[in-house]
């Protein structure tokens, strides 16, 4: 009787399906890429279930053997695509590779991860000490690498398709405009240091012309055009985390391009230019020469260095004054030049082209900064215009 039972049963199996020794089920079928799975459930009612799955992505041409790839190997996967990027781009693509690999979630498949899952995990992340940056910067790799997938037709829809504000509270700091006066004391404390006022300079070509400090240091003689009085913007200059030095091109398309010099920012480049030693050896990085800033060493300055010397300028201020300093860098030297000239009236495609964005949005949205003042000001020019 026993055995009629279990060849009843056998019969009931439908093509692909067999039972193992053990008593679970088996199911065998031929993936999109023409690979052999097998899909295994411990009753027939559980087998059919994923049958039905199976047969359903089949249809739809979604891989579903692929889908158990684990979200690490995914990001290699989406990471080996990803070629002649920039330096920068690699360290941050190491740094989520090295985050996830170090997270349960890592190793989830990817066609069991839903929105809600992502969310979670984003979560946790905030919740273990993570910055809104880095959960930002770990969502710009992981989103197209889902997109990716979806693409190949490996899953139906990328979970990380959300806000991460909609998770997490954007807790990371705006980069402000210093005021004029906050400017002034700044500048003043720098001009009138021994040790400090040698990068003086430097600080008032920033402030004059926005441009980012990668793109000053890596400005050579020849890009100076004394006479038409203007400035060419090429490359940057950076250097790695094994110190070796590295030219590229600015930061946007739109990055080429000329900036002119004020009087002030004229006198700066002439004095730069004037006090500029002759090295021991003139170093030839990506085939440039000539770079105008150096350091102590005779070697070109990278941006770490001027960020350095701003910390400690900003610090070495604020042990001797009541009236403390803001954290002030390069970068938002750069911010300041964008909005007092906003605040000046300057047209917006001038700007922009100045700024050397790509996107107008950008520098309408990002690098300008409303005041009272600046609002009064306005008002007040079209109040007597009218």
């Amino acid at each position: 009787m026993a055995e009629r039972r279990k060849d009843s049963k056998n019969r009931a199996l439908r093509n692909g399906e067999s039972q193992r020794k053990d008593g679970t089920y088996m199911y065998r079928y031929t993936d999109v890429r023409g690979k052999r799975v097998c899909v295994y459930a411990r009753t027939l009612e559980d087998l059919r279930v994923k049958e039905q799955t199976i047969q359903k992505e089949l249809n739809d041409g979604i891989d579903y053997a692929a889908g158990e790839i684990i979200v690490l190997d995914l990001l290699k996967r989406y990471i080996a695509t990803k070629t002649g990027v920039r330096y920068n781009t690699k360290v941050g693509y190491q740094f989520v590779l090295n985050l996830v690999s170090k997270e349960s979630f890592g190793c989830l498949k990817i066609r069991d991860i839903k929105p809600s899952d992502a969310k979670q995990w984003f979560i946790k992340l905030y919740q273990d000490g993570r910055r809104y940056s880095t959960i930002t910067s770990v969502r710009g790799v992981l989103r197209p690498a889902f997109e990716m997938a979806v693409e190949d037709d490996i899953i139906r829809r990328n979970p990380f398709s959300f806000q991460i504000t909609d998770v997490v509270p954007n807790d990371s700091k705006t980069r402000q405009a210093i005021s004029g006066e906050v400017k002034e004391r700044f500048l003043t404390f720098i001009r009138e240091s021994r040790h400090y006022s040698q990068y003086y300079d430097e600080i008032i070509i920033l402030l004059g012309t926005g441009m980012r400090v990668s793109e000053l240091y890596g400005l050579t003689r020849a890009d100076l055009d004394f006479e038409a009085r203007r400035i060419k913007v090429e490359r940057q200059l950076t250097r790695t985390r094994h110190c070796e030095y590295y030219v590229e091109k600015p930061k946007t398309a739109s990055g080429e391009r000329y900036i002119p010099m004020t009087d002030e920012v004229y006198r700066a480049f002439q004095n730069a230019v004037q006090r500029r030693k002759q090295p021991k050896v003139e170093l030839l990085i990506d085939g440039h020469t000539g770079f105008l800033f150096l350091d102590k060493d005779g070697k070109p300055k990278v941006a770490m260095h001027l960020e350095h010397v701003m910390k400690r300028i900003v610090d070495r201020y604020n042990d001797a004054h009541e009236d403390k300093l803001p954290s002030i860098t390069p970068h938002v030297l750069r911010h300041t030049f964008c909005t007092e000239m906003a605040n000046s009236g300057i047209d917006l495609k001038s700007l922009q082209y100045l700024m050397g964005h790509s996107d107008a949005g950008v520098t309408l949205n990002v690098y300008t900064h409303a005041s009272y003042e600046a609002a009064e000001n306005a008002m007040r020019k079209a109040v007597g215009s009218g």
